[in-house]
């Protein structure tokens, strides 16, 4: 018997073969990775960079996977950098569910902005999110800075 749990489509695969890319949040997307913002963001911008085959393990990776996920890292933080101006980053990976990973099953890795004096800790003492910024002008502000980037390397 499956739990509901199970019968869940993973967030990554179904944004990887979306036809709607504002409403899977996917602001890029090319054969082997994608970017998109984080449903549940902890700060404006805050950007998911994932395979879109669907991987658990990060170390089973390819070369030619991990290039270009690799480099769509590095093209987010530049982004978030260059529209939101951030004092400082976070980026990571929580692997497997006893990490905190959200979702287990696919790695992705988190691009997140901060600044001097965030209230990110609202978030663990409060269980309470301060993004001043909606979805929506997230999506407008940043797809087109993806879009710059054309198929990339």
């Amino acid at each position: 018997m499956t739990s509901p749990k199970d019968q869940v489509a993973c967030i990554f695969c179904t944004a990887a073969t979306a036809t709607d890319e504002e409403q899977s949040l996917v602001v890029y997307r090319r054969d082997e990775a994608l970017v998109m913002l984080n449903r549940y963001p902890y700060s404006n911008g805050h950007l998911m960079v994932a395979p879109t085959a669907h991987l658990a393990r990060f170390h089973e990776s390819s070369d030619s996977l991990l290039l270009p996920l690799i480099r769509l890292t590095a093209e987010a933080q530049r982004i978030l950098s260059d529209t939101y101006h951030p004092h400082g980053f976070n980026i990571g990976m929580n692997l497997g569910e006893a990490a905190g990973a959200g979702v287990a099953d696919h790695y992705h890795m988190h691009v997140v902005a901060r600044w001097n004096g965030d209230s990110n800790f609202m978030t663990v003492t409060a269980q309470t999110r301060l993004v001043p910024e909606t979805l929506d002008e997230t999506y407008r502000k940043l797809k087109p800075q993806f879009d710059r980037l054309g198929v990339g390397p």
